[in-house]
């Protein structure tokens, strides 16, 4: 209930702030979907804007700033031609808002940006690589503190399930649309065992104790699975050698 009565009140308060400038307000990610889950789940919301200067910025202020005192992400605000022309830079972020999006008010424009595939391929590639980085550079901020090492796994798991989503779309699969299916999938796919994420699944949605597991063989695990994908997919879609 509460979900559904701050998305009525952010829209109510955009239009009420835009008028006819606001095209369009969508709900994407896992909010759109039935893998919602109350505490863990962000509310992401996009909205389209014909024009968004000084002025038109300046109106939407005080219904961004009730949203996000409410506790949700910022809303994210482009023109429709700003969202084309960005495709080819987010492409990982614009094929899972037309996997998964739920419009709240105004048309759906989302359907009609196309991502360009190539390009997606190299993303993919890049945040795989990123996100192992980051996992490992945390880690070394207390790598004795298991509290703070399983929440960096329940914080983390979101981001690599994602973009172990899109591996499998990377390599010409059609992934599974819940999370841990992915996860099976592409282990299925690529030859590792898939265990310590569904651990981390189990404890991060509160049907595990985290004080039931191993935290640091557990992380010893999730690292080894991350870092094994992220090279078998740098390896399987590396660009061929130029000729010449």
């Amino acid at each position: 209930m509460t979900k559904e009565h701050d998305l009525t009140g952010l829209v109510t308060r955009l239009k009420d702030a835009a008028g006819s400038n606001l095209l369009s307000v969508i709900l994407y990610g896992s909010a759109a979907t039935e893998e919602f889950h109350e505490g863990h789940s962000d509310l992401n919301i996009l909205c389209i804007m014909q024009s968004l200067g000084r002025e038109e910025l300046s109106k939407l202020h005080d219904a961004s700033s009730w949203w996000v005192k409410k506790g949700h992400p910022a809303p994210l605000f482009f023109t429709l031609d700003e969202l084309r022309y960005s495709a080819d830079i987010f492409a990982i972020e614009l094929l899972d808002i037309k996997a998964a999006h739920r419009v709240l008010h105004g048309e759906g424009l989302v359907a009609s940006v196309h991502v360009p595939m190539d390009l997606h391929r190299l993303q993919v590639e890049r945040e795989l690589r990123n996100n192992t980085l980051r996992l490992r550079q945390h880690y070394l901020r207390h790598p004795a503190d298991s509290r703070k090492t399983l929440e960096l796994m329940t914080s983390s798991i979101s981001t690599f399930a994602a973009l172990f989503r899109h591996a499998l779309i990377a390599l010409g699969e059609d992934p599974p649309p819940a999370k841990r299916s992915t996860m099976d999938r592409l282990g299925s796919v690529l030859g590792f065992d898939p265990s310590p994420f569904h651990t981390i699944f189990e404890i991060r949605e509160g049907h595990k104790r985290g004080r039931a597991v191993d935290v640091q063989a557990t992380f010893d695990a999730y690292l080894d699975r991350v870092s094994k994908v992220t090279e078998e997919i740098d390896r399987r879609l590396a660009a061929p050698p130029a000729k010449g």
